[in-house]
């Protein structure tokens, strides 16, 4: 047995133990860390089981085979078949558990447990961008119900037709960011606009960022670092819905971001949903730089973070969607747009997988 496997097996040993102390039901938090990565491991520690069990089928048969090799009795001839069918049939199955053992064990992105800040804007197209980017709103709504994932509105800022000038949304559940991260960049949508008397198909983006939900304890925001004003909520053109200044806006000094919450009649509601915000686009910015000191991201993984990256193209009247970092087409946008996005997803996981596995040299 390899050394990761046998390090596997003591992490998971060790986890059983302190698990089954007395003392561990005393920390909330150490006993929901350590469940967790017994779940993680569980599946992969039965398959190192079941390999090292096939290994010892298959070096049991060669050890028959050697021992019938000088015996000329058919009756011997006819085991040592026997145990050269087994052999053939424990090599194959163990390819396909050291291939899943592979798959499992392909490193991965910490953060993926994350709950997300999902964050889109209307891009080039005017009202037509707007309305696009309600339609993205309402796909990625309608997807985490599916999903089972909770979807709550941090900011939005919509424009006279009915669409979005910006939504940003903060999403709960298991495993969020890994779930929707690779949605970040630009989505273009081929249309003829409802407004468009000549017919002609137009041409919009609008922006999406899947950001990672910062923990306080990953950015520390110091007092003097914020300036903050309030303001009273504003609907579509600008009038007031608010009598009130609950409305928030934050501005980080040292980065000049700027953060506005206004979805909340509470104005200290809306300073902690912005404050989350804030936190968790710097932890981006700061994830975007480590990324960037490595010099083959490109080339072995799909991008997961750059706003400006055109990833996929809608195109009504062809009734085709287009990922262009799979280079994947499917057909049926009014049901994907619907919340029946899990296909793409998937795909491009799978896609993503591939690369680092080709990486690692798997």
């Amino acid at each position: 047995m390899d050394q990761n496997k046998q390090s596997i097996l003591k992490e998971f040993e060790q986890i059983n133990k302190e698990l089954s102390s007395s003392g561990i039901a005393q920390d909330p938090e150490k006993l929901k860390n350590l469940s967790q990565r017994r779940s993680e491991l569980e599946e992969i520690v039965s398959l190192i089981q079941e390999i090292e069990k096939t290994k010892e089928i298959i070096k049991g048969n060669e050890d028959l085979i050697e021992n019938l090799k000088y015996d000329d009795e058919k009756e011997d001839q006819e085991l040592e078949k026997i145990a050269q069918m087994e052999i053939e049939e424990a090599q194959k199955h163990l390819k396909k558990l050291n291939k899943k053992y592979d798959l499992l064990t392909v490193p991965k992105d910490p953060l993926d447990k994350r709950d997300v800040i999902l964050e889109i804007r209307a891009g080039a197209g005017g009202d037509e961008a707007g309305l696009f980017a309600w339609d993205l709103f309402r796909m990625y709504s309608r997807y985490c119900e599916n999903k089972g994932f909770r979807f709550s509105i941090i900011n939005s800022n919509k424009n006279e037709v009915g669409g979005l000038k910006e939504m940003i949304v903060q999403i709960e559940g298991q495993e969020v960011f890994g779930d929707l991260k690779y949605e970040s960049g630009v989505h273009r949508v081929q249309r003829i606009p409802e407004t468009e008397k000549s017919g002609r198909i137009h041409t919009s983006t609008a922006t999406v960022a899947v950001i990672p939900k910062a923990l306080e304890r990953d950015i520390e925001i110091k007092n003097e670092e914020i300036k903050i004003d309030t303001f009273r909520s504003s609907g579509p053109g600008g009038q007031s819905v608010n009598t009130t200044d609950s409305a928030i806006r934050i501005t980080h000094l040292p980065s000049g971001l700027v953060v506005s919450c206004q979805d909340e009649k509470s104005q200290h509601k809306n300073k902690a949903k912005a404050l989350s915000v804030l936190r968790s686009r710097l932890l981006q910015h700061q994830r975007e730089q480590e990324q960037k000191k490595v010099a083959d991201l490109r080339s072995s993984q799909i991008g997961t973070g750059d706003r400006s990256e055109k990833i996929r193209t809608y195109n009504f009247p062809q009734d085709r969607i287009t990922d262009h970092r799979t280079k994947t087409s499917w057909h049926g946008i009014e049901r994907i747009l619907d919340g029946a996005l899990g296909e793409i997803i998937e795909s491009i996981k799978k896609q993503d997988l591939k690369l680092k596995m080709e990486k690692n040299k798997i």
